[in-house]
């Protein structure tokens, strides 16, 4: 018998946890850690912030959705992994032994790396629905007495999806409470150019936001990093193409949100041969760590290098999509090595992506995500916020039932009319 355990309960964890136990033998034991006892669908986050969605639509029990199939479940969390000794420190001081770890943790959220940034300082978050909650409430005071709003994502970030979401969902929403004419918008992120998305864009998406940007009425400013963030004012520097210092830009508000860098949690941060110096978990072709090879890693806490490099630093995006094919692959090659066999089985690191603005949304297929590609494609319109907002419904839909069948594919693959596309991965 072989415990195989998962640290981390989330769009990761959770398909990884259902897709192991269903792929692993009979005899072996799959134990899911987590510091938190719910799982919550981050990518209706935005719509909560607006109270477009309740925290109840958007969370789930996690103790009774493993139950059912048969895994274990602990909700201690884990202070350090001692990948020496096969074990894990938990957070209330116990250790649990493994002979299979999977790392899907997530990423530690890096408001400390700029002054004033984040929900303990003067600007909102999506990232957790903790976050969306007081970003919710801050709304609801904004709204009663509006002004500007700046919105993004800073230096270091590699999740741009949603930021140009929620500026879009905050656009829609103050049409709809006819106060739009009262609020100015900027858009400030570390991108080189709007539509950049840490992908070095996706088929037209720079000049398709560019366009949406200015239909909408919102300003921006690329190649920003943002220096420090005071109550109700921003300072910025925008950087030229060879990321020298071009312009200060002291920008008011009266709402913000921007999107953090991103760093791996305190368990592994800082453990030679397991993480790079962010503490992100260094993987091989197979998820595997190149250290300690009973160690896999799947979802936004992975090393991936940036796409290319930009006068100001951008990550890469993790999408569901393909963080996904993270978890069939090491499902696959744990049950290989299980059976005495070499792994061989690759992630295969495409980017999908559904991104809703409200009333509309735009969709972008990057196959691989890394240019040349073979399919480079964008498109918006008002079929993307349909298609987004049942895909939250089936998702949850499909978690509750303890699917281990791929649930981005099946469905977002469906929801852009491109099975085919499966066939030139």
């Amino acid at each position: 018998m072989a415990h195989i355990v998962i640290v981390g309960a989330g769009i990761g964890g959770l398909p990884m946890a259902f897709e192991m136990r269903e792929i692993a033998r009979p005899e072996d034991r799959v134990t899911v850690v987590a510091n938190t006892p719910t799982f919550h669908f981050v990518p209706s986050n935005p719509w909560v912030a607006v109270d477009w969605r309740k925290r109840e639509e958007i969370e789930l029990e996690i103790a009774p959705l493993l139950a059912n199939r048969q895994i274990d479940f602990d909700p201690a969390g884990v202070r350090r992994v001692h990948p020496e000794e096969n074990c894990l420190e938990m957070g209330d001081g116990r250790r649990l032994e493994y002979d299979f770890l999977i790392i899907a943790t997530g990423p530690k959220l890096a408001f400390d790396e700029i002054e004033g940034l984040g929900p303990q300082g003067h600007t909102q978050s999506i990232c957790h629905v903790d976050h969306a909650l007081q970003a919710k409430d801050e709304w609801a005071k904004f709204v009663a007495d509006p002004g500007p709003i700046v919105s993004g994502a800073v230096q270091g970030a590699s999740c741009f999806g949603p930021a140009y979401e929620f500026t879009m969902i905050m656009e829609t929403d103050l049409r709809r409470r006819k106060i739009r004419d009262k609020v100015p918008m900027t858009f400030v992120t570390s991108e080189p150019y709007i539509g950049h998305l840490g992908l070095g864009g996706v088929g037209d998406s720079k000049g398709l936001m560019e366009s949406i940007f200015r239909d909408k009425h919102i300003k921006w400013i690329c190649n920003a990093k943002v220096m420090k963030v005071e109550a109700g004012k921003m300072f910025v520097t925008e950087h030229d193409e060879d990321g020298k210092p071009k312009k200060e830009h002291l920008l008011p508000f009266k709402y913000s949100m921007m999107l953090p860098a991103f760093k791996g949690v305190d368990a592994v941060s800082g453990i030679e041969g397991l993480t790079n110096p962010r503490g992100f978990v260094l993987i091989d072709a197979f998820q595997r760590n190149p250290k300690f090879q009973n160690i896999y890693s799947i979802g936004v806490c992975v090393a991936i290098p940036p796409v290319e490099v930009t006068p100001v630093p951008t990550g890469t995006p993790k999408t569901g999509y393909m963080i996904e094919s993270m978890v069939t692959a090491t499902a696959h090659n744990i049950r290989a090595v299980l059976d005495g066999l070499e792994p061989d089985r690759h992630a295969t690191w495409n980017a999908i992506c559904l991104a809703d603005f409200g009333a509309t949304g735009a969709a972008f297929v990057a196959l691989p995500q890394i240019p040349p590609r073979n399919v480079n494609w964008f498109s918006h319109g008002r079929w993307v916020h349909v298609a987004k907002v049942a895909f939250e419904k089936y998702f949850m839909h499909k978690l509750k039932k303890g699917t281990s069948e791929p649930i981005y594919e099946k469905y977002v693959m469906n929801a852009l009319g491109i099975m085919k596309l499966k066939d030139k991965q």
